[in-house]
């Protein structure tokens, strides 16, 4: 009997988000890096034929164990009809001739001295030094965590043609300059470790507050980050200070995530969640990594925004949290990692601090955030803590217009509503 399309789409949905970076990373293991953008059609053809197959025939025991092996044989098929068989090592010639034996060389290609998860190594090879920084990232994020091109231009706080000229530009300088997805061994690894951080704090903060219109939680990418991120602090290499602060941000923030929305879905601001729900072992595990982040002694915003989050967490109650503290690590993030999101942040925790007027005015002279939703619903609350409902509602309008979650244009229209009925 085959299953409800419906169903099968679910499947698909959730196998695409966990499974096809991985399954890129294999493949443009096995292709080449030359071959990103094939490795990524043959992925895109596997679920589609997944999605034929599976409505006929119902879903296989292991989905995604059948994902990829379609994936690795229409692989297989590239390299024999390109006769490529040669230019590989003999080693992984010979096995990859017997699909019986193909399993031994994913294994014999990843399971080394060095990183072993396959997604993860693929990210410390997109992070080539040859690529601009900023391009590294948004080709990790585009091609091994599943990001869209709008996704990721949001993060970057930038526009979506700009982000998908720099992904274009970084597979074009891995094919001039014929990049492979080798990962390089002892201080060379760690030189390429902040892209790779960078790009898995920006994955985190897409599952935390996603820009999908109908999830504004996909704890799904959150995991996943901490799960990369976890590796890494197991790596000689790699664990470093800053990794346990990104890992210890990481647990704080996520601890958090079963209060954030109500059973109906609306967005719980901070101030009326409940405490008790947030998850005890993962707030232990957010100290635990924090300690760890302090030897050998290193300063990082990760660092700084780890420490801000544990203020959260150890605070009994909103009206109990230390804000100014928090205002001032704010303060040195600014100067450390100067950004328009951080001056906002930093103004809010001003405000809260009991400084409505003058957070107001920080805000206000903020620049490059006028198209954001969260600054227009920012400078709004601080509006109406200072008593201007009429320019308060306007900003909230416009947040309105410029929100694209379903959850936050509705936590707006409670915030009109109720500034009108006072």
């Amino acid at each position: 009997m085959s299953a409800p399309p419906g169903h099968i789409q679910q499947q698909i949905d959730h196998l695409f988000r966990y499974e096809s970076g991985k399954m890129v990373a294999v493949l443009s293991r096995l292709l080449g890096m030359q071959q990103l953008e094939t490795a990524q059609d043959i992925v895109q053809d596997t679920l589609l034929q997944a999605m034929q197959t599976w409505s006929y025939n119902g879903l296989p025991d292991n989905p995604a164990g059948w994902l990829h092996r379609v994936a690795r044989n229409k692989a297989i098929d590239i390299l024999r009809r390109e006769k490529r068989f040669r230019r590989l090592a003999p080693q992984y010639a010979s096995l990859l001739e017997s699909e019986w034996t193909l399993s031994q060389t994913v294994q014999h290609f990843f399971l080394d001295n060095e990183i072993q998860d396959s997604q993860l190594r693929m990210m410390f090879a997109c992070c080539h030094p040859s690529i601009p920084a900023e391009s590294q990232v948004a080709l990790t994020l585009k091609t091994l965590c599943g990001l869209g091109v709008h996704e990721i231009a949001r993060a970057f706080l930038t526009g979506d043609e700009t982000i998908a000229k720099r992904i274009y530009r970084a597979k074009e300088k891995i094919k001039a300059e014929q990049i492979e997805p080798e990962v390089p061994a002892g201080e060379e690894l760690a030189v390429r470790l902040d892209a790779v951080l960078k790009s898995l704090y920006l994955l985190f903060n897409e599952g935390y507050h996603s820009a999908h219109p109908e999830l504004l939680i996909r704890e799904d990418l959150c995991f996943e980050a901490m799960r990369l991120c976890k590796l890494l602090t197991e790596h000689p290499q790699t664990a470093l200070p800053r990794t346990s602060a990104l890992l210890s941000l990481m647990c704080f923030q996520s601890s958090r995530l079963g209060a954030r929305l109500d059973d109906m879905g609306n967005i719980i601001l901070l101030k009326y969640q409940d405490r008790k729900k947030w998850y005890g072992p993962l707030i232990q595990k957010g100290f635990d990594y924090l300690d760890a982040a302090a030897e050998p002694f290193e300063e990082s915003p990760y660092h700084l925004e780890a420490a801000i989050a544990s203020l959260h967490a150890a605070a009994p109650s909103f009206e109990a949290t230390n804000w100014t503290h928090i205002y001032q690590l704010y303060d040195l993030l600014s100067r450390m990692q100067p950004g328009p999101m951080v001056s906002m942040n930093k103004a809010i925790a001003l405000g809260q601090a009991g400084k409505p007027k003058e957070a107001l005015q920080q805000l206000l002279t903020l620049e490059g955030l006028e198209k954001h939703h969260l600054y227009h619903a920012c400078v709004g609350e601080l509006y109406a803590a200072t008593g201007d409902k009429i320019k308060a509602l306007d900003h909230f309008q416009k947040a309105l217009t410029l929100a694209q979650s379903q959850a936050e244009k509705g936590l707006l229209l409670r915030k009109m509503n109720l500034l009108k009925d006072e």
